[in-house]
């Protein structure tokens, strides 16, 4: 891959970047799922906490000594659906796409195999689509899938075993075999150790844009990378959305006769630039910090920031200058698998949480949160937004925010 850096100012024949506009859909569904009438006019907003699960029903860390941790094979079909039974918003997976142009859903850069006793690996984006699907389970009752196994963190190479496992599958699998309540929040995988073309990045993100323009009708989009120019392209080629395949084109033309141009739904979209938050120092200086995330999201017309919780923790002051910038903040971590963590950051006001405890967290969410704002809503309380099971004082809250950053240095 050519060593070339990228400028998004220099990217030919797109048009200006549509103005921020992240309060126009983010919201919980759950929120509206026992009957309440809710609508545009309404004068009390609509509170937000999203739940989102995890490359599905949480990704896998074969090391672990949690089951949870390898129950259900990540990144699959079966762990998107699994996801979907719990009181969840949106499921979180990694799109890549194969040297043959399909976008398909694994989280490493490469997969690695057995063969003869030698351990070999590929990378993702170098395999065709077939040889993608030829490792693990395979589809076809009775054929054997190439062995499949894991580098860790620590170096160590391991078999990728899970208590239920499925096979891989393509983003347009995805968007047709997964429940449709779910919103999706697809990121947009890239080697942190490549410097890509600017055109290499345009073609995969227009290749991935097509995908979504076919099948994503009226379910709720959030683009995600840690990859501040591809972030801030892909929501540049949204104002040249949708691809003009011959498809889409004739979909164009009946939505215009029959005035329902809506159909195509592009305001369910939106993206949001992932950070770090600071707990790990890289080369472009824009992923090393909260307020360099601020900085990529307004530059660039982006509605969102996804961080670490730790590095939100780490800088609770970060959180209402996010706000200030009218920017949605969403959190990811393994701080989130613990109950009192996501309450906190809603009192924070956080946006929602990734998480990889879906059932767990869905349902201490749901208690602790969703069901007294409900309540409230009924009632017509117009204060409901402070209302929960877990509540503080300002002076109570103030005195946990300088705490945390002690805390989680420990």
């Amino acid at each position: 891959m050519a060593l070339k850096a990228v400028n998004v100012t220099d990217v030919p024949n797109l048009d200006q970047v549509p103005e921020n506009n992240a309060s126009l859909s983010l919201y919980s569904s759950r929120f509206n799922s026992e009957g309440l009438e809710l609508n545009s006019e309404a004068t009390f907003k609509v509170p937000k906490f999203l739940v989102i699960g995890h490359r599905g029903h949480g990704m896998n860390i074969l090391q672990s000594s949690d089951s949870r941790m390898k129950a259900i094979k990540e990144n699959t079909i079966l762990s998107f659906n699994s996801a979907a039974k719990f009181p969840i918003d949106f499921i979180e997976f990694d799109v890549q796409v194969t040297k043959d142009d399909c976008p398909v859903i694994f989280h490493d850069d490469f997969i690695f195999s057995e063969e003869n006793g030698t351990v070999f690996e590929k990378r993702v984006t170098e395999l065709s689509l077939g040889e993608f699907l030829c490792f693990g389970p395979q589809r076809e009752a009775g054929k054997q899938g190439k062995s499949l196994l894991r580098k860790t963190k620590d170096g160590k190479i391991l078999n990728w075993n899970v208590e239920t496992d499925d096979s891989f599958c393509t983003l347009a699998e995805t968007f047709q075999k997964v429940d449709p309540s779910l919103g999706f929040n697809i990121e947009l995988k890239f080697d942190d150790h490549i410097v890509y073309h600017q055109d290499h990045l345009i073609h995969v993100l227009q290749v991935i844009l097509q995908v979504v323009s076919e099948y994503a009708k009226d379910r709720p989009i959030i683009f995600s990378s840690f990859h501040p120019d591809a972030a801030q392209l892909v929501r540049k080629l949204q104002s040249t959305y949708p691809v003009m395949t011959p498809a889409t084109i004739l979909l164009l033309f009946l939505c215009i006769i029959y005035n329902f141009i809506d159909v195509l739904n592009l305001e369910n979209q939106q993206v949001f630039f992932l950070t770090n938050g600071g707990t790990q120092v890289y080369y472009d200086v824009r992923r090393n910090s909260l307020e360099e995330a601020i900085k990529v999201c307004m530059e660039g017309g982006l509605q969102g920031i996804v961080s670490e919780v730790k590095g939100v923790f780490g800088n609770p002051g970060a959180v209402p200058r996010i706000k200030e910038s009218k920017l949605s903040l969403l959190t990811y971590g393994k701080l989130n698998n613990v109950p009192e963590a996501v309450c906190m950051q809603h009192l924070m006001g956080i946006d929602g949480v990734i998480v990889d405890f879906v059932q767990e967290i869905s349902h201490a969410v749901d208690d602790m949160i969703i069901k007294p704002l409900n309540e409230g809503l009924r009632e017509g309380d117009e204060k409901t937004e402070t209302k929960s099971k877990l509540q503080f004082s300002q002076q109570e809250l103030s005195f946990l925010l300088k705490l945390i950053p002690e805390l989680i240095q420990h």
